[in-house]
Formats: C-alpha cells, sequence, structure tokens
C-alpha cells in the first residue's frame, strides 16, 4: 500500500480522517496537486487515468511485479468494469473471451429470456462474458485453496 512508503500521502489520509484537511464546499475535499490526474477531455479520462497508473504499459506488461504492484480503486462495480474493459484494450496482446454457461436445469428458462438473465451482476459473481490477455492481472473471487493462499482478494497474473 502506498500508505507504508509515502509518509506525506500517510499523513494526508490521517488529517482527512481527522477532519483536519481543506474543504471546498459540504464534504468536498482539496486534494493536493501531487496526487490529482489532471484532465483536459471528458472523452478520454479513463484511458489518461491508466495510462497515469500504468505508465509505459506496452514496454512492461511481462513484468509481474509491474502490474501487481499497481491497482486502480473504484467505488462501484460499474466503474471497475469500465476501467477493465478500457485497460484490456491497452494491454497489449490478443485477447481470448470466455463466456458463462448459458443453461438452466429446471424450466425456468421459459421465463426469463437470455439476454436478461446474462445482464444480471449478482455480488460476488463474475460477468457473463469474461476477456482475459496473457498477463494481464486479475483478482480471485473467492477462496479456492486459503491453506496456499488462493484467497478472495488474491491479486493475480493470468
Amino acid at each position: 500500500m502506498r500508505a507504508y512508503d509515502d509518509t506525506r500521502f500517510a499523513d494526508f489520509i490521517l488529517r482527512v480522517g481527522d477532519g483536519n484537511k481543506p474543504i471546498i464546499k459540504d464534504d468536498i475535499i482539496k486534494l493536493p496537486e501531487d496526487i490529482v490526474v489532471a484532465n483536459n477531455s471528458e472523452n478520454d479520462a479513463k484511458g489518461i487515468f491508466i495510462r497515469k497508473i500504468y505508465p509505459d504499459l506496452e514496454l512492461h506488461a511481462e513484468e509481474s511485479n509491474y502490474v501487481t504492484n499497481r491497482a486502480i480503486l473504484a467505488t462501484t462495480n460499474a466503474h471497475v468494469d469500465s476501467l477493465n474493459e478500457e485497460m484490456i484494450k491497452l494491454f497489449p496482446g490478443e485477447s481470448t473471451t470466455f463466456i458463462s454457461f448459458d443453461q438452466t436445469i429446471d424450466d425456468t428458462n421459459s421465463y426469463y429470456q437470455e439476454e436478461f438473465l446474462n445482464s444480471l451482476l449478482p455480488n460476488g459473481i463474475p460477468q457473463h462474458k469474461l476477456i482475459l490477455k496473457v498477463n494481464c492481472p486479475i483478482m480471485l473471487l473467492r477462496n479456492l485453496d486459503p491453506s496456499n493462499g488462493l484467497c478472495n482478494g488474491t491479486r493475480l497474473v493470468c
């Protein structure tokens, strides 16, 4: 985590938690200029942000430390999905698409259209369509083997 290595950032976070940080209005906090990603165009805001966190991705994509030592945190699953979609486009290499299994055990298929079922996004369940590239970072969503460190939230490389 950045707070371990960057004492200035850790102090900023502590001041925010204590309520001692300058507020613009209401509950909007004024961020220091050095942690703000400047953006002149709304059209490529995600791309600019990703390139700031993962500079020279094409050159370092095969280095596992490069992709696992960086992370983008988002507030909602919709933002996560949008950032993942943009990042997979920027990541070098050919993509492989995996589709979830589309068959029901009982007769509920006659009640719901397949497109509707595939659009549902329950918490903790991956999307219907998963697009991966070699060396791209992925996150484990289930405790597969806790004794060997394969737990929910573990960051891996494809």
